[in-house]
C-alpha cells in the first residue's frame, strides 16, 4: 500500500493545526444504566490520540454509534464516551452536542494546543450515511472544516462508504493512524504467504454472513473449522436432524457443495449442546451432532467437538478466529467458545482474532488479551479484507 502514516504527519508537525481524527468509538452501553459495557474500541485508538495530544495538536474526534436513523437519538448518545475516552487519555474531553452545528463549531474554535473534542455521534446527519454523492459530499464538506489534516484510525468502518471515511479523505491532507495501520499489516499477513499450517475457526449465526471469506479462505487453508449457529445448516447438508436449531433453508444446497468440494478441509462439530428453549436456564444436554431432537435447539459446541478442534489446532502455524462456537452470553453454553479461544490463547501460533463478537467474548470471558497475537477492532472489515475486497476507507488513503 501506498499510504501515508501519522508518523509522517507527526513529522510535518502538527502543533497549534487541527487534526480531524476518525475514531471508531461504537461501543456497547448498557441499555438499563446507558454505562459503557466494554471500552475496548475507545482503548484501541489511544495510542493514536496520545500521539496527536502530545505533539500539541487540536484534536477533534468524530465516530459513529449503533444505528440511529439519521436523526438524533439520545440512547445512541456519544456523551458517556467522551467522558471514558478523557478518563483513558488522561486529558479532558470536550463534547460537542451536535455533529457540525454550533455546538461543534464553538467547541472546536475554543480548543487549544492538546486539547480534545469529540463530535455527536456522526449518523445523526443523514449525510454520513447517503448513498447520494452530493449529499454525503455535502456533509464532507462541514466535517472537513474542522480539520487541518485528517486521520482514519476506524478499522471498524473502513469497509463503509461513509462521508467521514470515504468523502473527507478527498478534501484534506490524509494519513492512516496506528491501529489502521496495524490492523492492514496483520491482515495482510494472512492473505499473503501465511505460515503453515493454517487453521481459520469460524462461527457465528448465519453461513450467509460468512460465505464469501469460506469461499475466499478455502483454497488457501489447511483446515477450516466451523462452529456457531452456522454449523447447523451445514449439518442438515450433510442429512442431519437439526431440530429447532438456527438454519438457513435456502444455503443447504451451497452447504452441501462448499463440502464436496473442500477435500476434507471444512471441520464440523460431532456433538452439540442441545437445549430445550433458547434460554439462559433452559434445561441441556450434550448430544452426538447426528442426533439432535426434534423438540431442542442446539446453543452450544459440545465437549468432544471442542478437544477435536483443539487437536486441528495444535501445531498450527497461523489461526484466525471470527466468530463464537455457541451462545457465549449465556454462562451454561459458553463452554464451547471459552474452550476454542484458551486453545487459541496458548498457542505458539500467530493468532488473530477477527474482531465483532469474538472480540467481544474474549472480554466478557475474562480472558487475556496479551495472549492473542492481534484482536481486531473490525469484525465485518477484517472478512471484507480477507475476502480480497476493496475497502473504501482503505482506498480513499492510498488516493
Amino acid at each position: 500500500m501506498s499510504i501515508r502514516t501519522l508518523d509522517d504527519l507527526l513529522v510535518e508537525g502538527v502543533s497549534g493545526r487541527r487534526v480531524l481524527v476518525r475514531a471508531d468509538l461504537n461501543v456497547p452501553l448498557d441499555k438499563q444504566s446507558g454505562d459503557i459495557s466494554d471500552d475496548g474500541r475507545i482503548r484501541a485508538v489511544l495510542p493514536t490520540l496520545g500521539a496527536l495530544v502530545e505533539a500539541g495538536a487540536k484534536v477533534v474526534v468524530c465516530s459513529h454509534l449503533g444505528r440511529p436513523k439519521g436523526a438524533p437519538d439520545p440512547q445512541f448518545s456519544l456523551r458517556p464516551v467522551a467522558g471514558r475516552l478523557g478518563e483513558l487519555l488522561g486529558v479532558p474531553v470536550r463534547f460537542a452536542t451536535d455533529t457540525v452545528g454550533e455546538s461543534a463549531r464553538s467547541t472546536v474554535d475554543a480548543l487549544a494546543d492538546g486539547e480534545v473534542a469529540l463530535l455527536e455521534n456522526l449518523r445523526f446527519n443523514k449525510g454520513e450515511t447517503s448513498k447520494d454523492d452530493t449529499e454525503r459530499g455535502a456533509f464532507a464538506d462541514q466535517l472537513a472544516a474542522f480539520g487541518d489534516a485528517y486521520v482514519d484510525d476506524a478499522f471498524g468502518a473502513v469497509h463503509r462508504k461513509h462521508a467521514s471515511v470515504h468523502d473527507v479523505p478527498a478534501r484534506l491532507p490524509h494519513v492512516a493512524g496506528r491501529l489502521v495501520l496495524r490492523e492492514v499489516e496483520v491482515l495482510s499477513r494472512l492473505t499473503g504467504e501465511p505460515e503453515r499450517p493454517y487453521v481459520v475457526v469460524l462461527g457465528g449465526s448465519k453461513v450467509s454472513d460468512k460465505l464469501a471469506v469460506i469461499e475466499a479462505l478455502l483454497p488457501t487453508v489447511d483446515r477450516l473449522l466451523i462452529g456457531g449457529g452456522m454449523c447447523f445448516t451445514f449439518l442438515k447438508a450433510q442429512g442431519h436432524e437439526v431440530g429447532s436449531s438456527l438454519l438457513e433453508e435456502d444455503m443447504v444446497e451451497t452447504c452441501r457443495n462448499l463440502l464436496e468440494r473442500s477435500t476434507g478441509k471444512i471441520m464440523l462439530p460431532v456433538d452439540v449442546v442441545a437445549a430445550e428453549a433458547f434460554a439462559p436456564d433452559a434445561a441441556h444436554d450434550t448430544v452426538a451432532a447426528d442426533a439432535i431432537p426434534g423438540n431442542r435447539v442446539g446453543l452450544d459446541i459440545g465437549p468432544e467437538t471442542v478437544a477435536g478442534f483443539a487437536a486441528a489446532l495444535k501445531g498450527a502455524r497461523t489461526i484466525f478466529w471470527n466468530g463464537p462456537m455457541g451462545v457465549f452470553e449465556m454462562p451454561a453454553f459458553a463452554h464451547g467458545t471459552r474452550g476454542i479461544a484458551e486453545t487459541i490463547a496458548k498457542s505458539d501460533a500467530f493468532t488473530v482474532v477477527g474482531g465483532g463478537d469474538s472480540a467481544a467474548a474474549v472480554r466478557a470471558l475474562g480472558l487475556d488479551e496479551s495472549s492473542f497475537g492481534h484482536i481486531s477492532t473490525g469484525g465485518g472489515a477484517s472478512l471484507e479484507y480477507l475476502e480480497g475486497k476493496t475497502l473504501p476507507g482503505i482506498a480513499a488513503l492510498e488516493n
